[in-house]
């Protein structure tokens, strides 16, 4: 697993969601489910954060994000989406990957660090279809943690 955040099963899925706003309510679900972190605490972050610019990364891709107190280091959610949805992206692209990124509330450089860990591991073309073409939850936790195994290396 990559050496700057933590991922875990329970953080990752695929689903159908209408809206930035549904997915980022998605995404506090997971990391409550996932790190027992409370969902509304996390979901005002990440709106507050998302409320500064769009998280949308470009190609496909968002990264919310935001530092929360309560967590050790940083933490991932995934959600794949089964239609991409608009997310105000600066090229425009509608979002079908969505990573979201919790951090210490003092994690300066650490953030950063697994911001650019994400956004290394969606750059790589191969990792990045991959991803999209996942069939379930499982596989996609699966491609994710041997792809960031690599990335560590």
């Amino acid at each position: 697993m990559s050496p700057f955040f933590t991922l875990a099963p329970e953080a990752v899925s695929i689903a159908t969601l209408p809206d930035k706003p549904a997915v980022l309510r998605a995404l506090a679900g997971q990391f409550t489910r996932a790190w027992g972190l409370d969902s509304g605490a996390v979901l005002d972050a990440l709106e507050e954060r998302e409320q500064l610019g769009s998280t949308g990364f470009g190609r496909g891709v968002a990264m919310p994000h935001s530092r929360i107190p309560g967590i050790a280091r940083p933490v991932v959610a995934v959600i794949r989406l089964k239609q991409p949805i608009d997310f105000a992206a600066a090229d425009g692209m509608p979002v079908g990957l969505v990573f979201g990124l919790l951090s210490p509330t003092n994690s300066g450089a650490t953030h950063l660090h697994a911001l650019a860990a994400l956004s290394r591991l969606v750059r790589d073309e191969r990792v990045h279809e991959s991803l999209l073409d996942a069939p379930d939850a499982e596989v996609l936790y699966g491609l994710l943690a041997n792809a960031t195994d690599r990335d560590a290396a």
